[in-house]
Parts: C-alpha cells; structure tokens; sequence
C-alpha cells in the first residue's frame, strides 16, 4: 500500500455554485500526527467530512488504505475512526451503553466488542466511570469518551476536529498526551485553528485556506516559512540605539533591559556577522546573539494572504 493511510487526488467539493474546496491532493502516513489547519471557512469541515464518508466530494477521489471511499464505503468506514467538534453523546445512556452501541455501528464482531470496549477505556482513563451517565461527566471526561468511540473499533486513521475546544489548561494537557499515545500505531488528523496546539503536538502540518491547500510540510518548515526580522542582543557595553542603527540592515532597536537589545532589519541573514564585526571594533563587548524564530501567527497571515491572492488572479 505504499505505507499511506490516506491519500486524495484532485478532491473538490462545491455548494450550489461555489466551491468550498477545489484540488486537494494529499498522502498521509501509516502513524504519527498530522496537522490539519485553517482559519474558520478554510474548507477544513468539508474536506475532513469527506474524508470520514459524511459527505460525497464532488470531484477527485479518497483512498484509506488503497480502498476508494466512494467505490467500498463500507470496507473504507470501518478503517476510520472519527471525533466531531461536538461529539454526538447521548446524555441519558452511561458511558459502558454508549460505547457498546458505537461498536455496534461500526459493524464490529459481537464477540470482540467486550474486550475492545475495555481496551478503549483504559486507554481513554475512563474505566472508573463505566456505569456513570454521560450527563454527569465533565467537559474533559465528556471528551475522552468522545475519543474512545472514535478508536474502539481500532482504525488505522482517526480523524480528531478540535479536540481540546472548550478545555481547561490541565483538561488540555491530559488529552494532548491521550492523542500522542493514540498515535504511536495509527494516523491521526488533528484539525485546529489554534496555531499553538498544532505547534505542540505535530510534525506534520497541511493547511487549508480559501479551500486550496497552500501548505504541506513539516512543522519545521512552517516555523521557518518566514526568514526572521529581529534578533536578540545581550551587551556588556551597549552602544546608543543611534548607533546600532548605523549598521547596515537594521531598521529599528528596542532596549528591552539595559543589557538586552532587539533589533529588527530588513535584507540577508548577514546581518549578525555585521554587528559581531562592529561589537568587536567598537568594543560593544556582545555576550549573546540569537534570531528570533517566525510567530506562526505570522506565518499563519502570510500563508492565507498568499491563498487569497491566488483567488483573485
């Protein structure tokens, strides 16, 4: 199978007369995470409803596992494990019905939905609310049942839209780790458009926006997409700021401390060796120099700036 999980040719999707994506084509890997961004309106909903099989794609095609989705729907669902960004919980069952009534709906053996119920919850931390009515779960337990319907019938790729939304700090932190777990032996798309969660937990980014795929790379690649503008100075001496903008390049200076200097400039990465050049014969007696890394907000901008102009030619 090439060692891909998922892979779409040409995938379009459109509304009446307007295209909400249009020629996505992508591969995905046998494990590990993957990001999936994009602001609200990208096209991220769509593509990742078709992927699951809620929707039909009007154009292109989506393979899980070498099966085509639309040609084996049923052979393909039974691979995919799917976490909507409001799970669909009912409230008056506990979580040991719930859960049994999902593995039903995935067409699991009868024989093998005990054991793997108990599998998931484990692996979820919700054993001890087996009989517990999901209504009296709180929002992170609520959403760990959510992730464990989504893996009970082990997929090979499990689709997570916005799993942290509505979490607080130490219920986000407790699921981060859930999805790194679930991904040691599976593929997992994580959608958000909270750069900071994508940066934290994948290595893998593709990004949506304006329904075209205009990033697919890894989250090192994201980071830099954007040369750095600024670097940070540490100076024993320190010069004035009308001096450091003497140097070539440099185009604006903040004193952050007396000893701590950032400095923005516009052209090459040279810019460091100028100023060590100029420290050393101006004794400014520089301890540290280091470039500031790209704010993916930035890059985030940069990249759907990029999309919209490509829209509009």
């Amino acid at each position: 199978m090439g060692g891909s999980i998922l892979r779409t040719k040409h995938l379009s999707h459109r509304y009446a007369t307007a295209w909400a994506i249009r020629d996505i084509n992508l591969e995905i890997n046998q494990s590990g995470i993957v990001g999936l961004l994009g602001s609200n309106g990208a096209g991220k909903s769509t593509t990742m409803n078709i992927f699951c099989g809620v929707l039909n794609q009007t154009e292109g095609t989506v393979e899980i596992d070498g099966i085509d989705l639309r040609e084996d729907p049923e052979s393909a669902k039974k691979l995919i494990g799917f976490l909507p960004q409001n799970p669909p919980l009912y409230m008056d069952l506990t979580v040991d019905e719930y859960l049994v009534h999902c593995a039903y709906l995935r067409l699991m053996d009868k024989t093998a939905i005990r054991p793997a119920l108990e599998q998931a919850k484990e692996r979820c931390g919700i054993s001890h609310f087996s009989n517990r009515l999901i209504r009296n779960l709180s929002g992170g337990y609520r959403q760990r049942v959510g992730i464990a319907q989504a893996i009970i019938h082990h997929p090979k790729l499990v689709v997570l839209d916005e799993p942290t939304n509505g979490l607080d700090p130490n219920q986000i932190h407790e699921v981060r780790s859930l999805i790194r777990e679930i991904a040691v032996d599976r593929a997992v798309i994580f959608s958000s458009h909270v750069l900071s969660e994508v940066q934290v937990l994948c290595k893998e980014i593709k990004m949506i926006e304006g329904g075209r795929m205009v990033f697919a790379d890894t989250m090192d690649a994201f980071n830099n997409y954007i040369e750095p503008h600024s670097l940070l100075m540490v100076m024993e001496n320190p010069p004035s700021p009308e001096d450091l903008l003497k140097v070539p390049g440099i185009t604006k200076v903040e004193f952050l401390t007396s000893r701590q200097v950032r400095a923005y400039f516009k052209g090459g990465q040279d810019i460091s060796e100028k100023i060590i050049a100029e420290s050393i014969r101006s004794n400014w007696q520089l301890r540290e120099i280091s470039l500031d890394k790209s704010n993916l907000d930035e890059i985030f901008a940069q990249l759907s700036s990029k999309s919209s102009k490509q829209t509009d030619l």
